[in-house]
């Protein structure tokens, strides 16, 4: 495995675009920490960001992980353009000549996608560490260290992200339309959600049908953590709304994103079997 890994990490370092565009991705998961110096005021006003609570542990790691996992637009062009290149340079089959078994070049493929994962997953764990420690007014571990499965979610949504957009790399061969299909599927599910709704079935169940979608189940991880601030709350409560919400992570939402991941794993594999290169 560790020789798969090297194999691909120096494709990608001979990359200049891949260099740039990992280099983008984890200087905006750094920015994220500028968010805590916003600060303007407005007449008697004073707003500060980072004393309206999304540091706060635990809530933090929800906040984070949801607002970051909409970076990873970035990883998923360099994994496209990873099996681009592999076609357009010939590279593919010229590490079959060199005794690679197809078996072992999609091996190497979802490793790379595992280690994207990993690698952005302990990237958050870290900055929201440091930020909650600095900005939270509350400190106790117990309290840190809960709510942590949303960075598991966060970790799965990345691996089936990457997973899907390799697949479409594989099928595709070309970046650009691998990336416009991804785009196009993505309308898709859309408008298979509102034709269900037109249709068919009231909004829990089309939810329900949607959330065997891939990219709905992806979405689905990790609920949006704006409604559980206390100003949000408070605004609800004055119009006479009463926001009562389930953000926890759900298994088996972490199991239909894990088939997918194994679907479009084989779905590559079976593609490069049966392709004559």
């Amino acid at each position: 495995m560790k020789r798969l890994l090297q194999i691909e990490f120096i494709k990608l370092w001979n990359s200049r675009s891949s260099r740039i565009l990992i280099l983008a991705y984890f200087i905006l998961l750094t920015s994220i920490a500028l968010v805590a110096a916003i600060k303007f005021d407005i007449g008697p006003i004073q707003f500060h960001l980072a004393e309206q609570g999304i540091f706060n542990f635990p809530y933090i790691w929800h906040f984070n992980s949801f607002i970051i996992a909409f970076f990873k637009l970035f990883l998923a062009i360099v994994i496209v353009s990873m099996m681009a290149n592999e076609y357009s340079n010939k590279t593919i089959k010229q590490n079959l000549i060199d005794g690679l078994s197809k078996k072992e070049f999609i091996l190497s493929k979802f490793l790379t996608v595992l280690t994207f994962a990993v690698v952005s997953t302990l990237f958050v764990f870290v900055v929201s560490l440091i930020l909650g420690l600095i900005y939270s007014d509350y400190n106790e571990l117990p309290i840190i260290l809960s709510d942590l499965e949303f960075l598991l979610a966060y970790f799965v949504k990345l691996v089936g992200f990457f997973s899907f957009c390799l697949f479409l790399g594989m099928l595709v061969k070309r970046s650009a339309f691998a990336l416009g299909f991804l785009i196009l599927w993505q309308v898709f599910e859309m408008i298979s959600w509102g034709f269900l709704r037109w249709k068919f079935f009231d909004e829990p169940t089309t939810e329900t049908i949607m959330g065997f979608f891939p990219l709905n189940a992806m979405f689905n991880l990790i609920e949006e953590p704006f409604s559980r601030l206390n100003a949000v709350q408070s605004v609800a409560k004055q119009v006479g709304e009463t926001l009562v919400l389930d953000y926890q992570v759900k298994g088996y939402e972490i199991l239909i994103v894990l088939a997918w991941t194994l679907i479009f794993i084989y779905g590559s594999y079976a593609l490069l079997k049966k392709r004559d290169l």
